[in-house]
């Protein structure tokens, strides 16, 4: 078997749902420092100032807080990182892994039953910490290999922006695939092209300056091994939509012969493909599950010391 079963999880306003009591408890457990247990609990209780209206909720971690990432880290440490480690990975019959980035996690499994068995029971441990898991949101995928001549489509998920997949390498083997997920592309797109729209009468040259600046972004998190054709697509995109807004400034239509010669002094970039890596190739010789891990979890489920955070994510799998 290469691959296996993936549960998919989506934690329905996690940031809103923070439970503070339950999370002073969590920090007791490793700080016994009073002064900055109490200091955690006035950060807790300052309150959000939304439209010049002050609120004081009683769930929920500062919104925009620079503290706010590292006490959810905390809370879902104890919620899901322990707990898994400690009480489930012993009770099932295969090789399981836990993957985590915030709020974001996903957990693999080598056989199907374990995979139901976790995903009944999740919900109640996260239901005990005030946590609600999405129910259209959080689902099964099976993840295997494809097999020859197998008449079955393969399952895709998608993990912090990235779609995973099956694909053929010109080597004939089957390879994981990670290219950017259609919904990070399209929110890339609206995000140009209100730019483009709100900034149309402004000069040429600063509007090239943005835009390439703004692809440069998208490709320095987006641009790994596999993933050049989708940000080959983006940057067309994003052409196309500069011209149709230039197009508006006046009542003279840009057409194509006109903005070609214009991008021939103002050249979006070459959004080349920055965090590379080795594919995980599978094999169907012997069995064997490479662990999948990466970065951003609290606790020792794997850390990527540096770099793209799905640079160190490797299917389990065969060799």
């Amino acid at each position: 078997m290469g691959g296996g079963w993936v549960l998919e999880a989506d934690i329905e306003g996690f940031f809103d749902a923070v439970d503070h009591t339950k999370l002073q408890e969590i920090f007791r457990q490793r700080v016994s420092d009073g002064v900055l247990v109490r200091l955690i609990g006035k950060w807790l209780k300052a309150g959000v100032m939304e439209e010049g209206l002050l609120s004081r909720p009683d769930t929920g971690t500062p919104q925009g807080g620079v503290i706010s990432p590292l006490l959810a880290n905390i809370y879902l440490h104890e919620v899901l990182d322990k707990w898994f480690l400690q009480d489930v990975r012993s009770r099932l019959k295969g090789e399981s892994h836990l993957v985590r980035y915030a709020d974001d996690f996903l957990i693999f499994f080598e056989h199907e039953s374990d995979a139901r068995r976790v995903m009944a029971v999740l919900p109640k441990r996260f239901g005990k910490y005030g946590l609600r898991l999405h129910p259209k949101k959080t689902r099964l995928v099976e993840f295997e290999s494809p097999r020859k001549g197998g008449d079955k489509k393969p399952g895709t998920f998608d993990f912090l922006g990235f779609r995973h997949r099956w694909v053929k390498s010109r080597k004939g083997n089957w390879v994981l695939s990670r290219s950017t997920a259609p919904k990070r592309v399209s929110r890339t797109l609206k995000s140009i092209t209100r730019w483009c729209r709100e900034n149309r009468h402004e000069p040429v040259r600063e509007q090239h300056q943005v835009l390439s600046a703004k692809l440069r972004g998208h490709a320095n998190y987006f641009g790994i091994t596999g993933n050049s054709r989708a940000l080959s697509a983006v940057k067309y995109s994003a052409q196309v939509i500069w011209r149709k807004w230039l197009s508006r400034r006046n009542n003279h239509p840009l057409n194509w012969a006109r903005f070609n010669a214009m991008m021939s002094h103002h050249p979006l970039p070459v959004l080349q493909l920055s965090n590379r890596y080795r594919r995980a190739r599978i094999s169907t010789s012997r069995s064997r599950m490479r662990q999948l891990r990466t970065s951003g979890s609290v606790g020792a489920l794997g850390r990527n010391p540096g770099g793209h955070p799905i640079s160190s994510l490797r299917l389990f799998a065969r060799r």
